[in-house]
């Protein structure tokens, strides 16, 4: 979820919400009280199916401790432990390199995640976890190998675009965003622009080489005009991939149950994009390749990436991810729900919390094989065009 984007959006950070980013800033616990935004296409109406609605969770009460799961035992304490282990070694990690961090950045008040330093964190920790799940590839897509010029859109705390210039000591990267939460001390060939994406852009015809998105659920409007403006700004031959969740959890062996937390993640989220009218069913609905198509790209690749929602597996690497990706939850669990449930939502805060609580057990639950889906699509602006 890079930070910024759209900052017309109405969202969390969503954020982040990687386009818009969305860094969460710590919320208070209590329901935000300003007035929501304007209703999108779908605002109240017929919830989508499936969808449970938020005094369910205020009904069923706080999830009760079984001693017959394994969360308590085999990953409630390890995981606190673990969770403290990495937070050092991600932070020695951005001091070996260099990385400063900025806080106390300030929302705009439309953007639906926190742009606070603790959600910067989550941001970070999110980029860490992508990194090793692409075995320490920044990107998929096949560009040149001297590119001159790379736009990050959504940048968020811009480790992504810092990284590329590591990569790139010759290519100008630029990264955008709605917040200034970017590092100041950074690579001589980068540099952050406050820029809201779901507007006109203001980069030059034909000039970026690669363009890149990611993690930026709920932050656009109309995704095929953001990816127009990619179109006009890439030069021919140019690249653009954009990599995001609707924030389906599924389960190959039925763990997760359709009434769990976990479950209904992604349809809490795909029906607040539908009321607000910023989408969130990216995947479902194939807006990545629709759009793109439309926007004039060609030589369209998608790829699926299950990431696994806590530390369940067997497997190290996907242990590893899934550790990571739990602290991506865990860490700032209310801020990046604060405003959705509340504001777009109606949730009352009891429900909130409770459902917090349900997701937080099942989380911890290495019964519950649940899988985040993520995908990547990249495409190639035509060499005639």
């Amino acid at each position: 979820m890079g930070s910024g984007g759209n900052a017309q959006s109405p969202t969390p950070e969503a954020t982040s919400p990687k386009g818009k980013a969305k860094s969460p800033t710590p919320a208070p616990a209590s329901p935000v009280q300003a007035k929501s935004p304007t209703p999108g296409p779908g605002s109240p109406g017929t919830a989508a199916p499936g969808l449970l609605p938020g005094a369910h969770w205020a009904d069923v009460g706080l999830p009760e401790e079984n001693p017959e799961n394994d969360w308590d035992s085999a990953l409630g304490s390890d995981v606190e432990s673990s969770t403290a282990s990495i937070t050092s070694s991600i932070l020695k990690y951005r001091t070996i390199n260099g990385r400063t961090y900025h806080s106390d950045s300030v929302t705009d008040g439309e953007y639906w995640g926190p742009n606070d330093q603790k959600q910067n964190e989550v941001l970070d920790i999110f980029h860490h976890m992508v990194t090793i799940y692409l075995d320490g590839e920044l990107y998929e897509a096949p560009i040149t190998k001297n590119p001159e010029n790379i736009l990050d859109v959504g940048t968020g705390t811009g480790l992504w675009a810092i990284d590329m210039a590591d990569k790139f000591p010759s290519c100008n990267v630029i990264g955008t965003d709605i917040s200034p939460i970017q590092p100041s001390w950074v690579p001589p060939n980068v540099s952050f622009v406050i820029e809201d994406a779901g507007k006109e852009w203001t980069f030059q015809d034909n000039h970026f080489d690669f363009i890149h998105f990611r993690w930026l659920p709920g932050c656009m409007k109309d995704w095929t005009a953001v990816y127009k403006q990619a179109y006009r700004c890439l030069k021919p031959g140019g690249w653009i991939e954009h990599m995001d969740s609707s924030g389906d959890v599924i389960s190959e062996d039925g763990s997760v149950p359709e009434d769990s937390a976990l479950k209904q993640w992604g349809r809490i989220w795909q029906e607040a994009g539908r009321r607000m009218g910023n989408p969130v069913d990216t995947l479902p609905t194939n807006l990545q390749e629709i759009g793109m198509k439309e926007a004039g790209f060609v030589n369209l690749t998608k790829k699926e990436h299950p990431i696994p929602a806590s530390p369940w597996p067997s497997d190290k690497k996907a242990k590893e991810i899934g550790l990571y990706f739990y602290m991506v939850w865990a860490s700032d669990l209310e801020g990046i729900c604060q405003y959705i449930f509340s504001n777009v939502m109606g949730w009352e805060k009891e429900a909130i919390s409770t459902y917090i609580a349900h997701l937080r057990a099942e989380l911890r639950d290495t019964t519950m094989h649940g899988l985040f889906q993520f995908r990547t699509v990249y495409a190639q602006k035509p060499l005639d065009a």
